[in-house]
């Protein structure tokens, strides 16, 4: 298009353009004519219940096809979401915030509007944008129709680059402002500045140096491999060394389990303790980590860095050096290093766990004993198929989730940063909707299912989002664990206080409250309680749940202080490291 176009229309086709097709959020009155772009430029648009949910959505969205968004109205709106902005942000999702503000005259005269602190300073209008500085790594306030355009490219690109939020102010009476539409002829450019050639195969150097004259190798596989664009890396680096891989908790699902060197989450309690056996080598090669307190079991699987080869976004640490380049192309280089001259293929690790087997001996339950967390991970593990995404909620089901034995071709959310509870029912709309936009595309999670575990106090603080995956006629199953309240608070704190209560919901009315019209409707609805193993058996072989569409909801009774092995040993651990 050379011609002019709107401000809107350029902001909502270039985020189209740069991969999401979608765009959630709230209406309020200083983004409603903004909102009145969003169809007409070929985005779906997604009401949801409040902002904060809003922006879990579209953080989950952003997980899956690449790259998420919301608008929300001045103040009020973006303010409720900012809890959801600082979680993308700590966990490096790449969400663009819009925000609809007041006209730029009304800005610069101090006007005493709603939403603002109504003081009649100029100043008042920036607040707001000044805490959003803590939270997204680009901002852009669109008020010249001169530099709409580049503002606009400029903060979607730091968006797919950096994977992290950004925050882009609106006011109402840019709108509608016509700007050059020259640049939407160019397609949109993410391609990162060349590399230093020398720098790189000096790296790549110093690394192959590593890998041959090391003895006992070990590969930690970590939540930023994805974000900094390592995934494809990272396999073939795996597939051709053949050392023993495992990831952090925050890093599961990122690697095939089906791997043979693939060994599990490296931990330090239950059924993935393996740490003697990294400790003892003399070479850890870390590829995208976020060390944590949860992800590294209060910082007991942090690799000993004289012997690690970290990799990080813009940078690779080896040996106490650091060298600032990128890692894909180093990595690249690596690899066709090894392809030509190939490592000798390491010797069988028999110390280290292997999931499948293990897996394949849980002995047999009895169908009418309780459900237990014991072994209900594990279990559940037969249920996943290729395809599939499965969102756990922090909490016992996340750290339960360290037991999943996953096929190929599965993704894994999980929080191992943030932890905001609630965050992933909401997510989960935002993932479902990803999921449905990905079936006309041969990615491998295109033809699986969107599969929530949640508890009880943890739905109760995001539940309006049921709705919103309601009337968006989404594809989910959501298993929600019933353990009377805050069964990680318990553990943690107070097993007997009331703090850790909440009420007792009739969870499976919810669909019906919520707006579902039943099992014989265009969107059908399943629901069902389990107790004991054999009720859980029944339930997970139907149809419904096996390959069926529209909403399944299953409630897992479970008692108040159940929870599995490893995360019971964690807060052990835990607590006597607070008693030292």
């Amino acid at each position: 298009m050379t011609g002019g176009i709107s401000v809107a229309e350029y902001l909502f086709r270039r985020l189209r353009e740069a991969g999401s097709h979608a765009v959630h959020g709230v209406p309020g009155d200083y983004n409603l004519r903004l909102l009145d772009y969003v169809i007409p430029s070929g985005l779906e648009w997604v009401g949801n219940c409040n902002e904060l949910n809003a922006g879990y959505a579209a953080d989950g969205y952003a997980r899956i096809k690449g790259i998420g968004a919301i608008v929300t109205t001045f103040g009020v709106g973006e303010l409720s979401a900012i809890n959801a902005i600082a979680g993308a942000y700590a966990e490096m999702a790449p969400v663009v915030h819009i925000v609809g503000t007041p006209n730029r005259s009304d800005q610069d005269n101090g006007v005493k509007l709603h939403h603002t602190f109504c003081r009649g300073q100029p100043g008042d209008y920036r607040i707001f944008a000044e805490m959003y500085e803590k939270v997204t790594v680009a901002q852009e306030n669109i008020v010249d129709v001169a530099t709409a355009a580049a503002q606009i490219d400029r903060v979607l690109r730091e968006c797919l680059l950096q994977s992290r939020p950004v925050y882009l102010q609106v006011p109402m009476d840019m709108v509608d402002a016509i700007i050059p539409g020259t640049p939407l002829a160019q397609v949109f450019d993410l391609t990162p500045a060349p590399g230093d050639a020398r720098l790189e195969q000096e790296v790549c150097d110093a690394i192959l140096d590593r890998l041959r004259t090391s003895s006992k190798q070990f590969i930690l596989v970590d939540a930023g491999t994805p974000r900094y664009g390592l995934t494809s890396q990272t396999h073939e680096l795996i597939k051709a060394t053949g050392f023993p891989t495992a990831t952090t908790p925050f890093g599961k699902g990122i690697v095939d389990e089906t791997l043979p060197n693939f060994h599990g989450i490296h931990g330090t309690v239950g059924p993935h303790t393996f740490t003697s056996y990294v400790d003892s080598c003399d070479l850890v090669i870390n590829i995208g980590p976020a060390h944590s307190n949860v992800n590294t079991y209060y910082f007991v699987t942090v690799p000993k860095p004289e012997v690690t080869i970290s990799i990080e976004r813009d940078a690779i640490h080896i040996d106490g050096r650091t060298w600032n380049v990128s890692p894909q192309g180093v990595l690249q280089k690596v690899l066709e290093s090894l392809q030509e001259n190939p490592l000798a293929k390491p010797t069988s690790y028999p110390e280290l766990p292997n999931l499948h087997q293990a897996l394949q001996s849980l002995p047999p339950v009895d169908p009418n004993a309780k459900l237990t967390q014991d072994t209900f991970w594990y279990r559940m593990s037969s249920f996943f198929r290729e395809g599939d995404i499965v969102l756990t909620e922090t909490g016992t089901a996340s750290n339960g989730s360290r037991d999943f034995v996953l096929p190929q071709n599965t993704a894994l959310i999980n929080s191992g940063i943030w932890l905001s509870i609630g965050y992933m029912l909401a997510a989960t709309q935002g993932v479902a909707l990803a999921q449905r936009h990905l079936t006309q595309s041969d990615h491998p999670l295109s033809n699986g299912r969107t599969i929530l575990f949640e508890g009880d106090g943890s739905f109760q603080m995001t539940a309006q989002e049921l709705s919103t995956i309601i009337r968006q006629k989404l594809d989910v199953i959501i298993f929600i664990i019933n353990n009377n309240g805050y069964t990680i608070e318990r553990l943690i704190h107070g097993p007997q206080e009331s703090y850790n209560d909440v009420a007792s919901w009739r969870f499976l009315e919810a669909p019906s409250f919520f707006g579902a019209e039943g099992a014989d409707s265009s969107y059908p609805v399943y629901t069902a309680r389990a107790t004991t193993w054999g009720e859980l058996a029944g339930v997970l072989g139907r149809d419904e749940m096996r390959a069926g569409k529209g909403l399944r909801m299953v409630e897992l009774m479970m008692e108040t202080m159940d929870s599995n092995d490893t995360l019971r040993l964690m807060l052990e651990l835990w607590k006597s490291k607070k008693a030292e």
